[in-house]
């Protein structure tokens, strides 16, 4: 398809220079954890460009335009204020500017976020550039907004629970509580909601189905990569977790047992 070729082209390069004014922002500020400030807003702006520069159907462009910026606005500014009260950069950037210069650090911090934001958009590069489907095919589309939203709607409220926790004086040791009683990581199943609903509402027309690689790759990261099982290395140890751990899933949200 021409015309996906065209907006995976012109994704790749809008997402280049987003990460290249990125890269110098942390550079001004001397923090590369401003990557993490910048993963959502990257993603936005690939919706956008195919709500504005798509031929697809009006209103799956529409429809993921605004979930994803939506989404986009209220991640970025949770992150930028969870950095803010932090006075030096995130641990795992400084582990891979060991060493190494500041260039290669800015391109295996910026380069590989950069190349996973183009790859993980390509069901929102799909929509834009796809006729809105009919049929039973229209109920898929919406059902993929419904899980996308609420997976929107999970991650919020897990990371507003997680805030107000981190606040408490004196601070119980393990957070089991609210949405966090039904999943050891409800903000990164919201998260990972959110990514398949996308995904569904791609499925609807032409090649979407073939995009499959995006939800898989997220739910990797959150789960494997530098999502739960990190977190989970770090809770080993702390008082009542391992409590906690029995008697709550890790990942998927159920009712609590407890």
């Amino acid at each position: 398809m021409p015309d996906l070729a065209w907006t995976a082209l012109a994704s790749a390069v809008l997402i280049a220079l987003v990460q290249l004014a990125a890269f110098g922002w942390s550079r001004r500020v001397g923090r590369w954890d401003v990557a993490d400030v910048v993963w959502g807003p990257g993603i936005a702006a690939i919706a956008l460009l195919g709500l504005g520069t798509g031929h697809g159907g009006v209103w799956r462009r529409v429809a993921v335009a605004l979930v994803v910026c939506a989404w986009a606005a209220r991640l970025a500014i949770h992150i930028g204020r969870r950095s803010r009260s932090h006075d030096s950069d995130d641990p795992r950037y400084l582990r891979m500017a060991q060493g190494h210069s500041t260039i290669t650090t800015g391109l295996r911090v910026f380069g590989l976020q950069g190349l996973i934001q183009w790859v993980v958009s390509a069901p929102i590069q799909v929509v834009a550039v796809t006729s809105d489907p009919g049929g039973a095919l229209v109920v898929l589309a919406v059902l993929g907004v419904v899980v996308a939203v609420a997976g929107l709607v999970i991650e919020a409220v897990a990371d507003a629970q997680l805030t107000n926790y981190k606040q408490q004086q004196p601070r119980p040791p393990i957070l089991d509580t609210g949405l966090w009683a039904w999943s050891r990581h409800p903000n990164y199943f919201g998260d990972a909601c959110f990514w398949v609903g996308v995904y569904l509402v791609a499925c609807a027309a032409g090649p979407g189905i073939l995009t499959v690689f995006s939800p898989v790759i997220m739910v990797s990261l959150l789960v494997w990569g530098s999502g739960a099982r990190l977190l989970e290395k770090a809770m080993e140890g702390r008082p009542g977790y391992d409590e906690y751990r029995r008697d709550t899933p890790m990942f998927v949200m159920r009712p609590p047992s407890r």
